[in-house]
This record gives C-alpha cells, sequence and structure tokens, in this order.
C-alpha cells in the first residue's frame, strides 16, 4: 500500500479523450468501461456519470464527488488503497468520476483474500479502518481487488462520508482488533482537520462528522464491533 500513482495515470484520466467501450452490467447505477487516450497512449478507466445515478433517499445526487472524496482521503493519508480517480465534466454523458482500471483476476475478492493469503491480512484490517473513517455504506466483497501486480484496491465509493454513521461492510474479521500504532499515527490529524480538497467534496455536517469518527477511532483504540450482525450489504459480493 502507499505506492505512488505515476503522472500517466492521472494524465490518461484528466486529458485524455473519453470513448465508451461498454457497460459494466449489475451496477445499482449507470457504470461504464471506458477507453482514456492520449496521442498513442491509451487505457481503461471506470466512468460513473451523475446522469446514470439512481434517485436515494440518503445520499444527494453527485455520488461522484464522494468517489473523488475517497481517492484523495487515501492519498492523504499515503495509504493508496483508491484507484486514481478524478472529476470529468466533458465526458460522452456528462459530469461525473473517471477511475483507473484495476486489472486482476475477478474470481478473487475479499473473502477469497481473507482465507487464502494471511499474510495480506494487515492490509485487509488497514482497508476496514479506512471504510471506519470514510464511514462506507456499501463495502461489498467484490469491492476489493488484487491487481495483476498483487497490490490490493478498494473500489466503488459513492456512498461513503455520509454525516449519520452509516457503516455497512462485509469486513468484520478484524471487529475489535486494536489498530496498529502506526496507523493511529496516520489518522490522527484527521481528529482536528479534514484536508480542504477532501472537505470540498463534503458539506460541512459531513466534514464534522468525518473528524468525529476519528476521534473515537483515536480515544477506542480497536476497530468496531457489530453487535447487531446486520451491518452488511447486499449482495454480499
Amino acid at each position: 500500500m502507499g505506492l505512488p500513482v505515476s503522472g500517466r495515470e492521472l494524465t490518461l484520466l484528466t486529458e485524455g479523450a473519453v470513448e465508451l467501450l461498454g457497460r459494466i452490467p449489475r451496477g445499482s447505477n449507470a457504470t461504464f468501461l471506458a477507453q482514456v487516450s492520449c496521442g498513442h497512449d491509451s487505457a481503461w478507466a471506470v466512468y460513473k456519470p451523475e446522469a446514470g445515478e439512481r434517485p436515494l433517499v440518503d445520499f444527494e445526487p453527485g455520488l461522484y464527488r464522494r468517489e473523488r472524496a475517497a481517492y484523495l482521503l487515501s492519498e492523504h493519508l499515503q495509504w493508496g488503497i483508491v484507484p486514481p480517480t478524478v472529476i470529468r465534466e466533458d465526458s460522452p454523458l456528462g459530469i461525473g468520476s473517471l477511475q483507473w482500471f484495476v486489472e486482476g483476476d475477478f474470481r478473487e475478492h475479499y473473502f477469497t483474500l481473507y482465507a487464502d493469503s494471511p499474510q495480506i491480512h494487515h492490509i485487509l484490517l488497514q482497508i476496514a479502518l479506512f471504510d471506519c473513517v470514510a464511514n462506507n455504506t456499501d463495502r461489498k466483497s467484490g469491492h476489493v481487488l488484487r491487481g495483476h501486480d498483487g497490490r490490493l484496491w478498494g473500489i466503488d465509493h459513492g456512498l461513503c462520508f455520509s454525516a449519520d454513521f452509516k457503516l455497512r461492510t462485509v469486513i468484520w474479521d478484524f471487529a475489535g482488533a486494536p489498530i496498529p500504532a502506526a496507523l493511529l499515527k496516520d489518522i490522527a490529524p484527521l481528529a482536528e482537520d479534514v484536508p480542504p480538497e477532501v472537505a470540498e467534496l463534503l458539506d460541512h455536517a459531513e466534514a464534522t462528522a468525518l473528524r468525529r469518527r476519528v476521534q473515537r477511532l483515536l480515544r477506542e483504540g480497536v476497530l468496531p464491533v457489530d453487535p447487531t450482525g446486520m451491518r452488511y450489504p447486499w449482495p454480499l459480493v
């Protein structure tokens, strides 16, 4: 985790011509596989336009901003959990998020990674902590990917940063586990200030709630427990 993002990735996402290749199925909102191209260089990206969002009771339109905020929070922490994500206004279906496409074995997901790879449990715990900070409402198993290079990623953060506590996740294997001191040190500044580039994508109540979640994590020093057994997203994968 924490490996630097290359200039190539951000250049393609921010400056590349965007061509839709097809719709990615099974999502609640319209999500597209796109090709981004600059000159002779090109790559795949995931495009989520605001125009394709299904209306929600508990989140305002503009989920793409939360996708971007999650990436910026990950980068601020230097955790490298979220693939590079930008906001583009000039995409084919209008404003939305454009995220670097992670190539990997899509038969793998959180449940298989946890069961088969104990050597990466510390990274899965870090993703669990990130979700607590971001108040992730939708951490499905399939939202944890391992790239072909072995690096782990978390994707799909459109339902994060609510001012109300809404944590729903499949990552409960670390519930009650002590948060490593190094990770507590990483998040500690967030108890006082939310990075401006993140805060400007949220409202005041959401930024305040982020600080309070971090304050609680620092105070308790452990990952939260779900006594109800109901804080799971659906479907699980």
